[in-house]
């Protein structure tokens, strides 16, 4: 199988262990969907605008984080012909966040383009790396990507560093401060926060 770039992991007890938690693939397509499908709640006749770009926003950084950070350096080193293509989703990443930044009605049809652009490009990097990658490989990514997500940002910031080592320092500490901020504001920043949450 191929060699996934994982920090230092502990032994695993005895051969065959299969680590807890999800697969990175199936937390992303996941993700995918619920996201398209809060855009579909945003864009339709009963939109709730105010909490559901707030949550938008948060729920997209903290994905585009949590990505940039584990999911597209995974699919680098395991698919070495990919590289390119990561490069071209690093770069529609910033230029999402770019446009998130300054979020409102009028360019929610743009960041929805965007959004859709993303799913698709980024999924089938997933499937490039769910064909080579083993499923305790997933498993093992699928579990950092979600301690990147809880400590990732909540709102945009296109100027901070998008690949390894930086981002993995840089994130969190910015996370911090838009966590607080999040907090004074009572700024919802969960799809669970809007009053009807998209299943997806």
């Amino acid at each position: 199988m191929s060699a996934v770039p994982l920090p230092p992991l502990p032994p695993t007890p005895e051969e065959g262990y299969r680590p807890g938690g999800r697969s990175i693939a199936d937390i992303v397509d996941r993700e995918h969907q619920q996201l398209l499908a809060l855009l579909d709640q945003l864009t339709g006749p009963d939109a709730t605008p105010q909490e559901g770009l707030a949550v938008l926003t948060a729920a997209l950084s903290r994905h585009l984080s949590a990505e940039e950070q584990y999911l597209l350096p995974a699919v680098r080193a395991a698919l070495p012909d990919a590289a390119e293509r990561v490069d071209a989703e690093l770069n529609a990443d910033a230029a999402l966040l770019a446009t998130l930044k300054a979020l409102s009605d009028d360019s929610l049809s743009d960041v929805v383009e965007r959004v859709r652009r993303h799913v698709d490009g980024v999924g089938a990097l997933v499937a490039g790396l769910r064909a080579v990658a083993s499923e305790e490989e997933l498993i093992r990514l699928g579990n950092r990507l979600e301690i990147a997500e809880e400590a990732a940002p909540t709102r945009p910031h296109p100027g901070t560093p998008a690949t390894p080592p930086w981002n993995r320092i840089v994130e969190p500490a910015v996370g911090v401060v838009d966590k607080v901020r999040d907090a004074v504001t009572r700024r919802p920043t969960y799809l669970a926060d809007l009053p009807e949450p998209p299943r997806g």
